[in-house]
């Protein structure tokens, strides 16, 4: 079966593909010749995710899951939650939202976080959502060369390590994505 992931990320679909049975061909946004940046502009990780397959449904044909993920952080309302990619402006850039995290929970008592992903598929005119959480807490310092986004500031509960401090496996066996994915996998199966 060929369904399609709807990113460009290179670490998200390195995460899910090991991930994925070998039944099932993964296909990228840059496999299918989809270039354009998809408009994330639901106010919920949910509904970006859904956007997001729904573009690549609409204009492509392909059967496709998207997701969308957030880091909500209890002491500051759940920022930067849908904007977490863009926490500290339009480029993406993780460094910049992690010290601009760090700085806003200087003064906080509280670091409890936890990770969401959404995974929306569209397949066969059917719509189906998976979520996946991991709770956590925010380090009060960066840790870790692996990984991506907030993951060298992110000790999911139970571990000593961020998430930046695992190896692909270890994340993937209890972190919010590999959640969400086994849910898709479980349903596809």
């Amino acid at each position: 079966m060929k369904l399609v992931f709807a990113t460009h990320n290179k670490n998200k679909l390195k995460e899910v593909k090991a991930l994925m049975p070998s039944n099932i061909e993964l296909l990228s946004l840059t496999d299918i010749g989809c270039f354009e940046e998809i408009p994330e502009t639901a106010n919920t990780i949910e509904g970006n995710a859904l956007i997001k397959a729904n573009f690549v449904k609409n204009n492509y044909g392909y059967s496709c899951f998207a997701d969308d993920t957030g880091l909500e952080v209890a002491s500051l309302n759940n920022e930067p939650g849908v904007y977490s990619a863009r926490y500290a402006g339009p480029e993406n850039n993780a460094e910049a939202n992690m010290s601009k995290l760090l700085n806003n929970l200087e003064n906080k008592n509280s670091r409890k976080a936890r990770f969401k992903t959404a995974i929306s598929l569209i397949m066969n005119s059917e719509e189906k959502l998976f979520l996946g959480i991991c709770e956590g807490e925010i380090t009060p310092d960066k840790r870790g060369g692996s990984g991506f986004g907030y993951d060298p500031i992110f000790q999911p509960n139970g571990s000593k390590t961020t998430f930046a401090e695992m190896t692909l496996e270890q994340k993937s066996a209890i972190g919010h994505r590999g959640k969400a994915v086994r849910l898709l996998i479980d349903f596809l199966s």
